[in-house]
C-alpha cells in the first residue's frame, strides 16, 4: 500500500494504525506470507492484525462509532487532518488551483485503503474476527469527542465513502463535508479552551457545553435581541462590535454566551473560554486562528479586576491599542457584574489626594469598558417577573403543583437561595424536580 506516497494529507493524529495496517496489506499482496522482514513470523503478524482490531474497537468506544470500523476510522482521518485542501475548503466549500490535483492523488491512495478486500488477509493470517470490526454495532455511550450529530454525520459519510464510484466523487463528497461542517477541531467542536504547558498555547475543545437556547431564557427580550444582532453581523461578514454583558448576579449572561454558541454553530461561529490569567496568552491564541475560515468569539465570564490586578492593560492592548490590527473573524465578549469592569473607589475623584491628575486615574480605569462598543444590561426581575419566570419553567418541566402553592414556595425559596434572579427560579424548579 501506498501510504508513504501521500503530499497533502499527512502526520496524522492517529496514523500508527493506518501504517501497520498497510504493511499487512502489503506483505499480502506481495505474496510474502507474514510480514517478511526481519524475521517476522506467522505469530507475530496474527498479533498485530488482533492490534489493529483491538484499536478499532476501541476507537469505536471513544468516538462512538459503528458500522465498518475501518471506514470509519479512515473517514475521521480525512475530516481531521488540517492542511491546505481542506482549511481552504472548511466553510467556503470546493476552492481552485493545482492543490486540487495533489489532494485527488492523496483521495486515489485512500480509496484504495477504503476498497480493500480484507478476505485473502483474513485467511492468510487465520484470522476471521476481523469480520467484527465490518459491522460493528456500538453500544448506547455517546461520544468522548464528538457531540451526537456529528459523530452520526462521521459514520454516514463513511457510508457515502461506499457509494462513491471513483476518487473525483469521493473527493466531492469529502469537499462538501468540508463546506457543511468544516476541518479538525475548530469544524467538529462548537467551543474551546486555553492551556499552556512547555511546548506552548494550546487550543483545546470542551466536550461538553451546556445546550442552551435563547428561547430557554425567560424574558429579556430585548437584551438578547442587541447580542443577537451583533453577532448576527460578525457571523455575516459585516461590521460588529466587541459585547460587555453586564448586570446583576444569575439574570442568564453567560447562558446567553452558550446559547449563541449553539444558535451560530452551523454558521461558523465558535467560541473561546479565556481566564484572566490567560491574557498574556491571547496573541498567540489570536495568531492561530485569525487565518481560519471560522468566526471567533473569545468568550470572558465574570470578568472584573481589583486595584492591584494589571492583566487588564493586556486585554486592553488586544482589544484596540496594539499595533497589530485585530483580525476581522474575531470579537470579544465578556460578562460581568461590575459596569466598569474595574473596582472604582470614591477616593478617585476626591479632590485632596495623593495622586496629582485625578481625572487621568479615573479614565486609566474607564478605558477598558469603553473598548467594548456594545454594552448589555441585564437586571434582577422584579417580584411579578420572577413569579412569571417560575411559571414558564414549571410548565416547561412539567412541575405539577397549584400555582397558588407553586408561588408561595418560590418567594420562600428566594429569600434564602440568592433573591430574585433567573438562576434562583431554575434552582427552585431544580429542587420540585429532584423530590419528584
Amino acid at each position: 500500500m501506498r501510504e508513504q506516497e501521500l503530499i497533502v494529507y499527512r502526520d496524522f493524529e492517529d496514523g500508527g494504525l493506518l501504517h501497520d495496517m498497510a504493511r499487512l496489506m502489503t506483505a499480502c499482496e506481495e505474496n510474502k506470507g507474514p510480514l517478511g522482514d526481519g524475521g517476522r513470523d506467522l505469530e507475530d503478524s496474527k498479533a498485530l492484525f488482533y492490534s489493529c482490531i483491538h484499536r478499532l474497537i476501541e476507537l469505536a468506544g471513544h468516538y462512538g462509532f459503528h458500522g465498518n470500523l475501518w471506514h470509519c476510522y479512515l473517514a475521521n482521518l480525512l475530516v481531521n487532518n488540517e492542511n491546505s485542501y481542506s482549511c481552504g475548503c472548511e466553510i467556503k466549500g470546493a476552492i481552485e488551483g493545482t492543490i486540487n490535483q495533489a489532494a485527488l492523488h492523496d483521495i486515489v491512495i485512500f480509496k484504495e485503503f477504503y476498497d480493500y478486500d480484507f478476505g485473502p488477509l483474513m485467511e492468510m493470517l487465520k484470522v476471521p474476527e476481523f469480520a467484527l470490526v465490518e459491522n460493528y454495532k456500538g453500544s448506547s455511550g455517546e461520544s468522548k469527542v464528538y457531540n451526537a450529530r456529528i459523530c452520526a454525520r462521521i459514520c454516514e459519510l463513511a457510508e457515502k465513502f461506499c457509494q462513491d464510484n471513483t476518487p473525483e466523487e469521493m473527493k466531492d463528497t469529502l469537499t462538501q463535508f468540508y463546506q457543511e461542517y468544516g476541518v479538525g477541531k475548530f469544524g467538529l467542536h462548537k467551543s474551546f479552551r486555553i492551556a499552556h504547558d512547555e511546548k506552548g498555547v494550546h487550543i483545546q475543545p470542551i466536550l461538553n457545553i451546556a445546550h442552551v437556547h435563547l428561547d430557554d431564557l425567560v424574558g429579556y427580550e430585548i437584551p438578547k435581541k442587541k447580542l443577537t444582532d451583533n453577532t448576527e453581523a460578525f457571523v455575516r461578514g459585516k461590521k460588529a462590535n466587541n459585547c460587555l454583558l453586564f448586570g446583576d448576579a444569575g439574570t442568564g449572561k453567560s447562558s446567553c454566551i452558550k446559547a449563541i454558541a449553539n444558535e451560530y454553530y452551523d454558521r461558523g461561529l465558535r467560541i473561546i473560554e479565556v481566564y484572566k490569567h490567560q491574557f498574556r496568552d491571547l496573541n498567540e491564541v489570536i495568531s492561530q486562528i485569525k487565518k481560519r475560515n471560522y468566526k471567533f468569539i473569545i468568550y470572558m465570564d465574570d470578568l472584573s479586576f481589583e486595584d492591584f490586578e494589571i492583566e487588564y492593560k493586556y486585554l486592553k492592548a488586544v482589544i484596540e491599542g496594539g499595533l497589530e490590527k485585530k483580525p476581522e473573524n474575531v470579537l470579544i465578549y465578556a460578562t460581568s457584574n461590575r459596569r466598569h469592569l474595574i473596582r472604582e473607589n470614591y477616593s478617585d475623584k476626591e479632590e485632596v489626594r495623593q495622586d496629582m491628575h485625578t481625572s487621568d486615574t479615573v479614565q486609566e480605569k474607564l478605558s477598558l469598558v469603553y473598548r467594548f462598543g456594545v454594552t448589555i444590561y441585564f437586571g434582577a426581575p422584579d417580584k411579578k417577573e420572577f413569579q412569571n419566570i417560575v411559571k414558564t419553567l414549571a410548565e416547561r418541566y412539567g412541575v405539577s403543583m397549584p400555582q397558588e402553592e407553586l408561588l408561595k414556595e418560590a418567594n420562600k425559596w428566594e429569600l434564602s437561595h440568592g433573591g430574585l434572579s433567573g438562576r434562583s427560579a431554575q434552582q427552585f424548579i431544580d429542587y420540585l424536580l429532584g423530590k419528584e
